[in-house]
């Protein structure tokens, strides 16, 4: 089984105002987060990109092979 790791630190900021008063918010932390890998993932190839803020995890994955069927005709 394979794991990807992710982790990284938010800061979250929200403002509420009106003529009679002013609020503002911070929030921040640090955040780790695991990523569970399917069983057919190809582990080697696994790409990831961060742009906007935004990860992007491409794992490329192994063809499942079919069962062969076989209909069998039952006498009797």
């Amino acid at each position: 089984m394979a794991m990807i790791p992710s982790f990284g630190e938010r800061n979250v900021e929200k403002e509420d105002k009106n003529d009679t008063w002013h609020r503002v918010e911070r929030s921040s932390g640090k955040f780790f987060r695991r990523f569970r890998l399917p069983e057919n993932a190809k582990v080697d190839q696994v790409k990831a990109a961060m742009e906007n803020g935004v990860l992007t995890v491409t794992v490329p994955k192994e063809e499942i092979k079919k069962a062969d069927v076989k209909a069998i005709e039952i006498c009797g």
